[in-house]
């Protein structure tokens, strides 16, 4: 039987069995750990990426430093976590995921300390590019996902995942700020340590061991990479994603910009509106882990790049019609985190299918190139757009990042359907 029904939306599904890739005998899959320890760890991930960004002109006075050295923080941290998705990835098909998720956490614990003790800056920096160790927790837990679920299951559950995903980032500045407010910059990092000893905690005891065919050489993991890069799916997964948040970086540098032109209030309330898209983002994940056992995955795909698409095309006609209030642009947007919600979960769950008995390694591929490619995209628009001609660039750059995401996803479809007529089995 190809799938088994959940017990319930947030227990451990049934334990089925699979045929995986270039193997012909039955495996029992391992028993999955509890979804609110993934959905936690999954969350620490990505909530250090830009909690402490309201901190940024404090540590830059007390540090002595130049504002602008202090802003590596934030891009050199980008530049790492690019790296570590490479890196940690094979690591977890060799040694297992439990414990590069260890590894990767009491680094990120250490770094953590590091800054928040930290007297100039450049102890500070290397500190801090020690915490881009803790995203290594996003990969291992969609990798643990996939090997203890069947196709829609696993599709549902890295819903729910990436619905946690989205919400970090939302109230990380908030809570970061507040801590600044009253406590001072260190606090931030202070409370990174006690995430991270937190998570650790959780792994160790919460945190099950799931790659049962462990790779017996990191060769493997190099020959994965030549073999994931000549495969025309995983390139097509690959691209739809990153062209799929290249269309949302794309509004993160440009929405600013436009907000000049069509704001006069205070920046709590530019706040609010570019909040609008991520929580976009967590209502689309939410329906992919509502629904995601129900449906088709690349209906999710292609249902999610035409929304933004579509929601794209409003903004433009809205434009053109010469409406200038904020919501005739960031009401459109919305469209953009609805539509990468219901895309990126289960892009993720099916790029695993690729190469399943290297889960760690294709997943940290993709993600490199989805972060390497979205920030080729980003970097574009920041060449086209300026203040005078913001709103129109910026919509006319989401659009086409958009639509060429959509063709990638009518190509993945096109792929799908191939190799099940083909009978190859996912």
């Amino acid at each position: 039987m190809r799938s088994e029904k959940v017990r319930s939306l947030f227990g451990v599904p049934e334990e089925i069995q699979e045929r995986p890739l270039m193997e012909s005998t039955q495996m029992i899959k391992p028993e999955s750990p509890r979804l609110w320890v993934l959905i936690a760890l999954s969350a620490l991930s990505v909530l250090p990426m830009n909690m402490f960004l309201p901190s940024l002109p404090g540590i830059a006075k007390d540090l002595a430093a130049d504002f602008v050295l202090v802003n590596l923080a934030v891009a050199g941290y980008a530049v790492v976590t690019a790296v570590t998705h490479l890196v940690a990835g094979a690591l977890a098909d060799r040694f297992g995921r439990k414990p590069v998720a260890l590894v990767a956490l009491a680094i990120f614990t250490l770094a953590s300390i590091g800054c928040s003790l930290a007297t100039d800056i450049g102890t500070f920096l290397v500190c801090r590019l020690f915490q881009g160790s803790v995203i290594a927790l996003y990969s291992v837990c969609l990798a643990t996902i996939r090997e203890t679920s069947d196709e829609r299951t696993a599709t549902s559950r890295i819903g729910y995942v990436s619905s946690a995903w989205a919400v970090a980032p939302m109230i990380g500045p908030t809570l970061g700020g507040l801590l600044d407010e009253f406590f001072g910059w260190r606090a931030n990092f202070i409370a990174f340590a006690v995430l991270g000893a937190v998570g650790l905690g959780l792994a160790a005891f919460h945190l099950r061991e799931t790659n049962m065919r462990r790779s017996s050489s990191i060769a493997l993991q190099i020959r994965g990479y030549r073999d994931l890069g000549q495969s025309a799916r995983f390139w097509a997964y690959a691209l739809c994603m990153a062209f799929s948040i290249g269309t949302l970086y794309a509004f993160l540098g440009g929405a600013p910009l436009v907000a000049t032109q069509l704001l006069e209030s205070s920046s709590v309330t530019l706040g609010f509106y570019m909040g609008m898209v991520p929580a976009g983002f967590i209502l689309g994940s939410y329906v992919v882990g509502r629904f995601g056992s129900r449906y088709t995955p690349t209906g999710f795909i292609l249902a999610g790049r035409i929304l933004a698409c579509s929601g794209l095309l409003v903004g433009l006609a809205l434009f053109i019609s010469g409406a200038t209030h904020p919501l005739a642009f960031f009401g459109p947007c919305v469209c953009i985190g609805l539509g990468n919600g219901l895309t990126m979960p289960v892009a993720n769950s099916r790029i695993l299918s690729v190469r399943p008995d290297l889960a760690g390694t294709t997943l940290g591929l993709a993600n490199a190139l989805t972060v390497a490619g979205a920030g080729i995209v980003a970097f574009l628009s920041g060449l086209i757009v300026n203040a005078s001609n913001a709103h129109l660039a910026v919509l006319s750059v989401m659009l086409a990042s958009s639509v060429l995401s959509l063709v990638v996803a009518i190509i993945v479809a096109a792929l799908e359907k191939s190799e099940r007529a083909g009978g190859i089995e996912a």
